[in-house]
């Protein structure tokens, strides 16, 4: 999200992915994917740099988190080779099970409960 703010004054965070297209016209008008405009008070070098800024920034912090690999389906020794060909539900060999990563937040990324109060 970037910080922007509207010709009124007021502050509004915006999600960058969402940005189609920045005009000056002589306002910077926002266009994002689905049509919607947003009128801001930022230039439009200042609306490119924010989001930039973002970019770097999400980058950054990707070199926070550590990637491992997980089995989509884990192993079941309790179906034989046999049985295994005829039931739909059985994953296929280890040698053709896709791999996903899986994703685990840095230690200085997480977030801590407050259990007292029920909330994170």
């Amino acid at each position: 999200m970037i910080l922007l703010t509207r010709l009124s004054g007021s502050a509004f965070a915006l999600n960058s992915e969402l940005i189609e297209r920045v005009d000056s016209t002589p306002d910077t008008v926002i266009t994002l994917i689905d049509g919607s405009k947003y009128v801001v008070a930022e230039g439009l070098h200042a609306v490119i740099n924010a989001i930039r800024h973002h970019r770097a920034e999400v980058i950054a912090l990707s070199a926070h988190v550590q990637v491992g690999e997980v089995d989509v389906w884990p192993d079941d020794d309790r179906v034989s080779p046999e049985a295994a060909r005829t039931r739909q539900d059985v994953p296929p060999p280890a040698d053709s099970v896709p791999r996903l990563a899986s994703v685990t937040p840095h230690p200085s990324l997480h977030v801590h409960e407050n259990r007292s109060e029920g909330k994170f």
